[in-house]
């Protein structure tokens, strides 16, 4: 019995100590999975190639991170979006005008740093501030399948700015598209997308409409242009660029060659900015789609636009719809477009110019060198005489009402043609010739 029971206590000895200095994983995973079994079958899942339901793994997944919105909701004191939850496996979220708030935004952040189905999230008027902004900053950092996010009308301010600006010169994120309209920036805000676009080679498409950038603003939005070498689409409309601004905006703007489409609508370009944007259009071959309508450009401005199409080969689409130019400041457009044989102008917007006979003959010979082109324009309206569509319900009640009646009582004006339908026979005539109107309209019978 003495020998027995020394025995007995080197196999326990054993048996606790064996797994420390073997290292088996094979040992790890039994003692791992043997206290629970629900751990048991996840691993199981995850680790099994021959499973037929393929979509398990991204269904399990996607449920952890509706449940890790739950709790980020629940410590932020939020309620959660059932939108959100809703579509999380969806590759667009729309969430504009939610009211989100910084905590609301920061929730929505924690559950998307590990999603990946999202590509486009929407975000706009949901008064997110710098917090919020903060927290999908740092989303973005860990998140490379989001590639198209909308933040506009935030407020964000110059605070927002700073935070999106020290993120933007990481490069360190797969996104290519970033609105950030009417979010209040101002000129300083304009120096920090300096840094940041200046440095920043991965973003294509940046909305900075709707703000209120001024002539120093556009100073440094053209210092930017100049320098960065990965934009594609920018949207400067709808700020307060003059002709100081606009003249800085076209010095970065010639040297640029990357940008493809530039809306630089609603803003103060005047003349001597269109004469700018006349140098850029002689150098710049990148830009084929420019919106420069309503900057009040006169036929002044327009020559020197004209100047710079005999000699651009790149440019497609111009719009300079409610610029205050003539039809002579329209043919110059026209003809300069004829006169340069590499053109690959495809539309001109001048649709608040009235034009002649005279202009559309001409035209027709552009169309004959460049038939690419369309050009939008405003012609003169032919006049119709007024026609009344009626339907005599008193017909469908009585058919003994007399038409006459029926016409004194609709009381059309003279000269108007009347069709009368619901009766056997459709009439149409003009009340002048056919109609004896009574001195008072009031005085007809109404007895059947």
């Amino acid at each position: 019995m003495d020998d027995d029971e020394p025995l007995e206590l080197e196999t326990t000895d054993e048996t606790e100590t064996q797994p420390t200095p073997q290292n088996s994983d094979e040992m790890l995973y039994c003692e791992f999975e043997a206290p629970s079994a629900v751990v048991k079958q996840k691993p199981a899942r995850e680790s099994s190639e021959t499973d037929l339901e393929i979509e398990d793994p991204e269904k399990y997944f996607t449920i952890g991170q509706r449940e890790l919105y739950m709790e980020a909701c629940k410590l932020l004191g939020v309620v959660p979006v059932s939108y959100f939850l809703q579509n999380m496996e969806e590759s667009y979220m729309n969430l504009n005008h939610h009211g989100l708030g910084p905590h609301g935004t920061k929730a929505i952040a924690i559950a998307l740093v590990s999603n990946t189905t999202v590509i486009t999230l929407e975000l706009a008027d949901n008064c997110i501030m710098e917090e919020g902004v903060l927290s999908l900053m740092e989303m973005l950092q860990e998140n490379y399948y989001l590639h198209e996010m909308n933040i506009s009308d935030n407020a964000l301010g110059l605070e927002g700015a700073r935070v999106i600006s020290h993120f933007l010169q990481r490069n360190a994120s797969s996104l290519l598209k970033l609105q950030l309209s009417g979010n209040n920036f101002k000129d300083e805000s304009a120096e920090l997308f300096l840094q940041a676009l200046s440095a920043n080679y991965r973003i294509q498409i940046v909305d900075l409409s709707h703000n209120q950038f001024s002539d120093k603003g556009g100073e440094l939005l053209g210092q930017m242009l100049a320098l960065n070498v990965g934009l594609l689409s920018l949207d400067l409309s709808w700020n307060h660029f003059c002709s100081r601004g606009a003249v800085a905006l076209c010095n970065g703007l010639r040297v640029n060659v990357t940008l493809k489409t530039l809306d630089l609508s609603m803003n103060g370009f005047g003349n001597e900015g269109a004469a700018a944007l006349g140098e850029v259009l002689r150098f710049n071959s990148s830009l084929a789609h420019l919106d420069v309508s309503c900057n009040n450009i006169n036929n002044e401005g327009i020559s020197k636009i004209s100047e710079g199409l005999e000699s651009n080969d790149g440019l497609k689409f111009l719009n300079l719809f409610l610029n205050p130019m003539s039809m002579d400041g329209a043919l110059l457009l026209i003809l300069s477009i004829k006169r340069n044989p590499k053109s690959k102008m495809e539309k001109l917007d001048i649709s608040n110019v009235l034009v002649s006979k005279q202009f559309m003959k001409i035209l027709d010979g552009v169309y004959a060198v460049h038939p690419q082109l369309h050009v939008v324009y405003k012609t003169h309206k032919t006049s119709v005489n007024k026609t009344i569509f009626l339907t005599n319900p008193v017909k469908l009640i009585q058919p003994s009402f007399s038409l006459k009646h029926l016409l004194l009582a609709l009381g059309p004006d003279s000269g108007d043609t009347v069709l009368i339908a619901g009766s056997r026979s459709s009439k149409s005539f003009r009340f002048a010739d056919e109609v004896t109107w009574p001195s008072k309209r009031w005085s007809w019978d109404l007895a059947l």
